[in-house]
């Protein structure tokens, strides 16, 4: 089993639509795959068609009491082999509610401990901040999965956030590697977006991977509809771009 954490501290640059169609197409591909929704805002789970209101037990649960992963998991019926654990609004209180804790940056890791084996994959959707939520699925994590979005402030956060992984790696989580790095949002059209590929790879060299997110309307669309885009519109160049990324992902994996 391998834990992702999908992570970087800028909001918008297509985690959430990267964690739920990269499992989406693990999961096609056979392989048994649970997303943790790590984000008080819940896309992961509202993307998936799970209404909020009525979840009973979420991430929440599992870190600010003793309740089991295992009691929060549920069953992606839209997709064979996919799992969630949902977020809820509540999730946003528990940065206070872990100050006091011991131990506190491993309460994840300890939880996912508990299932280990009973997946193939387990990703996990981080808050768009550097707080104690991000610090948990970092040092749960066996890598780090980095979307980077094709635009001109995308490397301004870069160095911050490869120094809070090496900051987890040195003092939480010795084996934490960088995984890969996507690039989301590109339009191959602009100077620009070349441009950014041209200076990601020059920082990250073979850790970028090959398949690139395009802007498009479907792969905006299908979270509203609480579907993937495999399911939602398996046609278009958003669907074609994630069925690439899914591919490479495994076959770097065999690698």
């Amino acid at each position: 089993m391998k834990t992702i954490c999908i992570f970087n501290q800028k909001g918008g640059v297509g985690k959430t639509t990267t964690n739920i169609n990269l499992c989406s197409y693990l999961a096609l591909e056979g392989y048994k795959v649970l997303a943790i929704d790590l984000d008080p805002q819940g896309n992961t789970t509202s993307g998936l068609g799970f209404d909020k209101r009525k979840i009973e037990k979420s991430v929440y649960d599992i870190l600010t009491s003793d309740t089991s992963l295992k009691d929060v998991i549920r069953e992606c019926e839209i997709v064979n082999n996919f799992y969630l654990a949902p977020s809820t609004m509540e999730l946003a209180g528990a940065e206070v509610e872990l100050i006091t804790k011991e131990s506190r940056e491993n309460i994840l890791k300890e939880k996912i401990a508990e299932i280990k084996g009973n997946f193939d994959f387990v990703f996990i959707d981080c808050p768009p901040s550097l707080g104690f939520l991000s610090i948990n699925a970092l040092s749960a994590a066996d890598s780090v999965f980095i979307p980077i979005q094709c635009e001109f402030y995308a490397l301004e956060g870069v160095g911050q956030l490869i120094n809070t992984v090496q900051l987890v790696k040195k003092s939480l989580n010795k084996n934490l590697e960088i995984e890969g790095v996507v690039l989301t949002m590109f339009d191959g059209r602009t100077n620009l977006s070349n441009e950014v590929v041209t200076e990601v790879q020059k920082y990250f060299k073979d850790k970028v991977y090959n398949s690139t997110i395009p802007r498009n309307i479907r792969l905006a669309e299908s979270p509203s509809f609480g579907l993937p885009i495999a399911l939602y519109d398996d046609n278009c160049k958003g669907a074609e771009s994630y069925e690439n990324l899914a591919k490479e992902f495994l076959s770097r994996q065999r690698e």
